[in-house]
């Protein structure tokens, strides 16, 4: 008896707060260890699956930066190939365009050096006759083409680069196929091109209205991003997919509209590669018109019922009253 009354008057002693979590929480110290050993776990693991997904952007946007790099940096050789190619041509110095051609390549390994002498003295006469000798030089593109067309593919280890060259008043496209080992050419030509070098002035105005249509979208999107709308991001796929027809205009063919063509990047595309590649491109915003209208529709609707509740609800309260 002495003892049972000595272990209650001790238990009476004690703190509450240190009975309670020697008794009550007992079953609950005994679980946490299982549970911060399970989220500790989860953590490792989304700590793991973090790094692998760093590591692969990261490899991604190292090969692509090399990539670019490297496409850049042949963009600047094939352009000084082609005029240093051109411009001893002009001179009638055959031999020095001969060595800036690749003749050890499998494709020139049969060719006759006097046959190809003829050929370069022809190809000047067009050059003169068409453009004179006073030129300028721009890269307009590179490319290697795979298709099931036998015919429209690149050789292998070959890529094909139009280079844009002009004078004061017409301009012409060189297609001239390189060799990638040793950066020289394979063949060169002119595209039948020969057309008057377009004014830019109404090109560059004719940007500045289509690079409205992508500003409209974004604050189309961040209207919607602040209503209350549910299924927002069914929204936003129709504001950025949902702009047809299309409206183009290109430097030299001047407008032209496409009844379904999608402009999907917010509404506009753009290319600038030489004179005869160049056009602005923008699709009318039917997606950001609808759903800016349903806004301003729902905005109204709302303005209009809320004084009618507001009024609605004096009422019922003076009737309490």
């Amino acid at each position: 008896m002495f003892i049972g009354w000595l272990t209650c008057n001790l238990e009476v002693l004690l703190p509450h707060s240190l009975c309670r979590s020697t008794t009550a929480n007992a079953p609950a110290n005994r679980q946490m260890p299982i549970d911060s050993v399970v989220s500790s776990n989860a953590k490792k693991q989304k700590k793991q699956h973090m790094r692998k997904m760093k590591q692969i952007t990261l490899t991604i946007l190292t090969v692509f930066m090399l990539t670019s790099c490297e496409f850049i940096s042949n963009t600047f050789t094939y352009k000084d190939k082609t005029k240093e190619f051109v411009d001893n041509l002009l001179k009638e110095d055959y031999n020095k365009c001969i060595d800036l051609m690749a003749m050890d390549h499998e494709m020139a390994k049969n060719t006759n050096v006097d046959t190809l002498k003829m050929g370069l003295a022809n190809f000047r006469q067009v050059v003169i006759k068409n453009w004179g000798t006073d030129l300028n030089y721009t890269f307009v593109n590179a490319e290697k083409k795979l298709s099931t067309n036998a015919e429209e593919n690149t050789p292998p280890n070959t890529t094909r680069v139009q280079i844009q060259f002009s004078n004061n008043k017409n301009f012409g496209v060189l297609k001239v196929l390189f060799d990638d080992k040793s950066k020289k050419i394979l063949n060169i030509n002119t595209l039948d091109v020969n057309e008057p070098i377009p004014s830019m002035i109404l090109f560059w105005l004719f940007g500045v209205i289509a690079i409205c249509i992508p500003i409209f979208n974004i604050y189309v999107i961040r209207q919607i991003k602040r209503s209350d709308l549910k299924k927002k991001w069914l929204k936003y796929i129709a504001v950025i997919f949902l702009n047809v027809p299309a409206i183009t205009y290109a430097a030299i063919n001047g407008f032209s509209f496409n009844l379904l063509s999608f402009q999907i990047l917010f509404g506009i595309s753009f290319s600038y590669m030489g004179y005869l590649n160049s056009a602005w491109t923008f699709g009318l915003p039917l997606g950001g018109l609808y759903w800016l209208w349903k806004l301003k529709q729902k905005s109204e609707f709302t303005a209009e019922t809320e004084p009618e509740i507001d009024n609605h609800t004096e009422t019922i309260i003076e009737e309490e009253k």
